[in-house]
């Protein structure tokens, strides 16, 4: 990827603490980074407070789970990601 001047973008640089991360965002010119490597991350705010216990075929668990560590999320944070997804798709959210 490289920027319209021909320039290409740098790699985007790794923080040790939050205090060097928001000096970083304080200070540089972030059109010159490259954020094509980044994922999107959806923050969950809301406690959890209730509880579901169902039962699934062994199989459908263990794609559930394969698919969640492709992602790099824990398998039932994935879960309630795949819940909310049929939710707005329904409408319901």
């Amino acid at each position: 990827m490289s920027r319209p001047e021909g320039k290409p973008l740098k790699q985007f640089p790794v923080f040790r603490t939050d205090e060097e991360a928001e000096h970083f965002i304080d200070t540089a010119d972030l059109s010159e980074y490259d954020f094509s490597g980044f994922k999107r991350v959806k923050f969950e705010f809301e406690n959890k407070t209730a509880r579901v216990n169902m039962r699934l075929p062994e199989s459908q668990l263990a794609l559930v789970k394969a698919e969640a560590k492709k992602r790099g999320l824990p398998y039932q944070r994935f879960i309630r990601e795949l819940i909310d997804r049929g939710l707005h798709d329904l409408k319901v959210l």
